[in-house]
């Protein structure tokens, strides 16, 4: 990690996102990561996302502290969510969860 720069993981608390009124996810299993200089940001279980109604795009972005992401977009959301299939080893938690930009905490 770069000096000063932190993320932590923990089991976050129910969590859903709506997008155009329709539940695109919704979980009690969400883990919660803070990054410095970052929002928080919730990463959900596939199992527990509405993946019938999201497509994968063929973007993908590198960040040094957790890997390479790979996007899913809605027809009028271009890369709505992500997720990270091969994270960097100390965020290996989120693997395969996936993140939206807005999501309801509860």
């Amino acid at each position: 990690m770069t000096r000063g720069h932190r993320i932590t993981i923990e089991r976050g608390g129910h969590v859903r996102v709506v997008h155009d009124e329709q539940v695109l996810a919704e979980s009690e299993r969400a883990l919660v990561l803070r990054e410095t200089g970052c929002p928080e940001r919730y990463y959900i279980p596939p199992e527990d996302v509405r993946m019938d109604l999201l497509t994968p795009s063929g973007t993908q972005t590198y960040c040094p502290f957790k890997g390479t992401a790979s996007y899913w977009s809605r027809p009028d959301a271009a890369d709505l969510v992500w997720a990270y299939p091969d994270p960097e080893p100390d965020v290996a938690e989120i693997k395969d969860h996936l993140c939206f930009y807005e999501v309801e905490v509860f």
